[in-house]
């Protein structure tokens, strides 16, 4: 148990240290480029540790609590709400092309940095989440959930691409939010790009998941 815990510590360390690296890259872009706009991948990259510190917090309620009690469904949805911020950094790669580079390479660098470090975190709460369910559930059954969750995660990268909503609208503005969302599930044909957009980062997410799970599984298995 004192390996375990010393290897998540460890874990910890060593995704604060990517993300710090992702910052430097940063700053070191901008003093090129003589321009910092790009400040939101910083912003994206603290909703991405958001998941991670939920679950985290989940997780020690639920060594001595129900997961149906109040608080713990009450971090579980925050947890759900913020967890497509870790994936939408994907999506962060468009802007590349807004500024004028000096290095484009390593501006490409700059910012897959950020995605990966972003993805890592989303997969990493997905992973902690899975095995909590497994405790409670069949296999099948938590398989299930999970890929729910990435699918929902798809269709809120879409929301958020496309339509401009964040996690904090549908909490200060979740009438207009619903308004969106129900127009383009009512009126399917006037908007394609709602299911194509969700569809192609489900497979993405899921299938990428996959591989994950099997990894840190084999992991795990190879530390015991």
């Amino acid at each position: 148990m004192r390996f375990y815990l010393s290897l998540r510590m460890r874990l910890g360390l060593a995704l604060a240290g990517s993300s710090a690296v992702s910052i430097a890259l940063f700053l070191l872009s901008g003093a090129q480029n003589n321009t910092f706009t790009e400040v939101y991948l910083i912003w994206n990259l603290g909703l991405a540790w958001v998941p991670l510190l939920f679950i985290l917090w989940l997780q020690r309620l639920l060594r001595t609590r129900l997961w149906s009690g109040w608080q713990p469904l009450a971090i579980t949805i925050v947890w759900l709400s913020f967890l497509p911020n870790s994936f939408y950094m994907i999506t962060d790669l468009i802007h590349l092309h807004e500024i004028e580079r000096t290095d484009m390479l390593f501006d490409l660098v700059m910012f897959t940095s950020f995605v990966m470090n972003g993805v890592m975190l989303g997969y990493l709460s997905l992973f902690l989440v899975h095995l909590e369910l497994i405790k409670r559930l069949s296999r099948r059954v938590s398989a299930l959930i999970i890929s729910g969750v990435l699918l929902l995660a798809s269709f809120a990268i879409f929301i958020g691409r496309d339509l401009r909503w964040n996690t904090w609208d549908v909490v200060l503005n979740p009438a207009s939010v619903i308004f969106d969302v129900s127009d383009r599930l009512i009126n399917p044909g006037a908007h394609p790009q709602v299911f194509s957009t969700t569809a192609s980062f489900f497979v993405l997410l899921a299938s990428t998941y996959v591989v994950v799970w099997y990894m840190l599984r084999a992991a795990r298995t190879q530390v015991k």
